[in-house]
């Protein structure tokens, strides 16, 4: 696979940049103690911000101001850096390597990490809640409520548990799909929306933006699926080869490497597809639906 072109390299690592500073603004200073200490290890880590770029590229196709967009992506990347957290503690996945570094409960203890993975959480309603992301609190609490659900038994966290029911099961296309849409797919579909929200967008707007999302979601995972067999592990920065070596049922598994590759890129040509009433505000969109299937981490 190609890599993607280096202007949208570069226009992601901008996105991350701006992520990671509202971030660090946002989190308890390190001399708070041992909490906010495993807070901003867990949530400063190098990663892409996909999810956080998303929610950035969402707010300004719909017209709001930059520092907004900034708030809704340190809430997503919050409650995604404490999705991680819990996903890697022994309960769960037992994983010892997060983003190229120990992963926190490594870094810290268990119970650390349990702990700074719930602040990070409830650190994300914090931020969204604030009266600066919008003058209507009717609007902050739809907000509130959709990451709620995007997150919990309805989204990541019920996908989380069938993910963990599924060991040494074999799932079959439909439920693999909702497998991965519930646990990856949900998040980063309030990522792509939440800018839809604020700005009160019409339906069809709205439609758009979630087939959009629905998709790469899709891809995102299917690509991950293909990486945890041919991805490099310190270009991944966590460890390969888990979901075979756990006997997971993954997209891979179920079509085959090919189909597998093939299916990814139908679902980001199809995204691509769902932004045709957008105007060029909506390249960057369009551009990282490519980047999902193209990625080497």
């Amino acid at each position: 696979m190609a890599a993607p072109a280096p202007d949208f390299a570069a226009v992601l690592a901008g996105a991350a940049a701006r992520s990671e500073a509202r971030l660090d603004a946002e989190l308890p200073s390190a001399a708070e103690g041992r909490i906010a200490k495993a807070m901003r290890y867990a949530a400063l880590a190098k990663g892409k911000r996909l999810r956080g770029f998303l929610a950035i590229e969402g707010a300004e196709l719909h017209g709001l101001s930059p520092d907004i967009g900034d708030g809704l992506a340190a809430a997503v990347e919050c409650l995604h850096a404490y999705s991680l957290v819990h996903d890697d503690l022994p309960a769960m996945d037992d994983d010892d390597l997060r983003r190229g570094q120990p992963s926190t409960h490594r870094k810290f203890d268990e119970a650390t990490a349990i702990l700074a993975g719930d602040a990070l959480l409830t650190m994300a309603f914090e931020v969204l809640g604030e009266r600066e992301t919008h003058s209507d609190p009717n609007v902050r609490c739809k907000l509130v409520t959709s990451l709620a659900k995007a997150s919990g038994a309805e989204g990541m966290v019920g996908g989380q548990m069938i993910d963990l029911q599924a060991e040494n099961q074999q799932l079959d296309a439909n439920g693999i799909t909702r497998l991965q849409q519930l646990k990856t797919g949900r998040l980063i579909a309030w990522s792509c929306e939440a800018g839809a929200i604020l700005g009160k967008a019409d339906h069809e707007c709205q439609l758009a933006l979630a087939a959009y999302a629905h998709d790469i979601g899709l891809a995102f995972q299917i690509a991950d699926d293909i990486l945890d067999i041919e991805g490099d592990q310190e270009a991944l920065g966590k460890t390969v080869g888990k979901d075979l070596e756990q006997g997971k049922a993954t997209f891979v598994s179920l079509l085959g490497m090919d189909q597998a590759k093939s299916q990814a890129r139908m679902l980001s040509d199809q995204a691509v597809q769902h932004l045709e009433r957008f105007d060029e505000r909506a390249e960057p969109l369009r551009a990282v639906a490519r980047f999902v299937v193209e990625r080497k981490n």
